[in-house]
């Protein structure tokens, strides 16, 4: 049995625990977990008894073959419009859908183009996102190979670095650096903030020039689908004491929620570690996003770790850990690495050093 075909038999068990016949997967994220498939136009029909039907286009005729193992069906004219006939086919009256997943004109149009007797029934929301949270052996592999290549590029990139370069051209430098070393791309849009600039937590780079001070990057890898996440501060010229003792702050957190990540702790536990931590120091405050979020196929999947979530942590979930203070007039600091969640505690997959750098 291969990988996608053990999780689909997975998959279709919760199919069948929800009363389902049918599940139609319209995440692409989904589709490409569940069948291996990496185009762009696609969804799949995934039956209770573990069959699967993908659904593409004939751009994808070939691609499909080479990657897909399961029956295979070119549409011709709208995907819609051969959902429906292959439902018909095998008469199935239940039919889920991913409500997070598909918009109301589809959702509409699915509908009248289906026998009388099929009705569509929306799903639990994140039904297949959740079985994602855990990773399997080549899963965690692939997210090791983007964290090592985030890791070297960002080594890469600062080894060209020279004090008065813009915070775009170091970015496109940290995108270069990782296009050479293997990534299919950045995982998302990346963060270099320098100054002040660094109080805003998803800053776009921009034409400002990178002088002494403080100087937050954030950078991550996709590699062969599967993403990477990594914030590391540098400080251009000698740092102050202020800087200095903020920098210890953040780090202390970090650690503390690194050392909170166990099977059977609850994402919100990780965050409370943190926060107090911060607290100890008088900037919780100054700490206004979550401590992390879990990462696979997408940079921002489920567990979210935050305040409120009561997600246990199991073995093979990887998450991040990124605390982070930010005062406007001032700057910014966060540091962040990718974990894993293991049998006994957590590993640190990040090797990027963490000690406070001044360039």
């Amino acid at each position: 049995m291969t990988t996608e075909q053990s999780r689909r038999k997975r998959a279709s068990k919760l199919v069948a625990e929800n009363k389902l016949e049918a599940l139609l997967v319209t995440s692409l994220h989904n589709v490409r977990y569940l069948t291996g498939f990496t185009g762009s136009s696609a969804n799949v029909l995934l039956y209770r008894n573990g069959n699967a039907v993908l659904f593409t286009d004939p751009r994808y005729t070939v691609q499909s073959k080479q990657q897909v193992n399961c029956h295979i069906k070119i549409a011709k004219g709208p995907l819609t419009r051969a959902i429906a006939a292959e439902i018909s086919r095998v008469q199935v009256a239940k039919i889920g859908f991913e409500p997070e997943h598909i918009n109301v004109a589809r959702l509409e149009g699915l509908k009248k183009a289906l026998p009388s007797k099929a009705r569509l029934i929306s799903a639990p929301e994140g039904l297949i996102a959740k079985q994602r949270m855990v990773k399997d052996e080549g899963e965690i592999a692939l997210i090791r190979a983007a964290v090592d290549i985030n890791s070297r590029a960002l080594e890469a990139a600062l080894k060209r670095f020279k004090t008065g370069m813009t915070e775009t051209a170091l970015a496109a430098e940290i995108d270069y650096q990782s296009r050479k070393l293997g990534a299919d791309g950045p995982a998302f849009d990346t963060i270099v903030a320098a100054g002040v600039r660094a109080a805003l937590p998803h800053a776009h780079p921009g034409a400002a020039k990178i002088g002494p001070g403080m100087l937050l990057i954030d950078m991550g890898a996709f590699k062969d689908g599967y993403a990477s996440d990594m914030t590391r501060m540098v400080h251009v010229g000698p740092a102050d004491s202020h800087y200095k003792r903020a920098y210890a702050a953040v780090l202390e957190s970090q650690l503390a929620g690194i050392a909170a990540v166990r099977p059977g702790a609850t994402a919100a536990s990780v965050d409370r570690a943190v926060r107090r931590t911060l607290k100890k120091h008088g900037l919780d405050r100054e700490f206004i996003h979550s401590t992390g979020h879990g990462l696979g196929l997408e940079i921002h999947e489920g567990p979210r770790v935050g305040k409120s979530d009561k997600s246990k942590l199991e073995p093979g979930m990887t998450i991040t850990i990124e605390p982070g203070i930010y005062i406007e007039g001032w700057g910014g600091i966060r540091i962040e690495d990718t974990v894993l969640v293991t049998k006994t505690g957590c590993e640190i997959l990040t090797p990027t050093r963490k000690d406070l750098v001044e360039l």
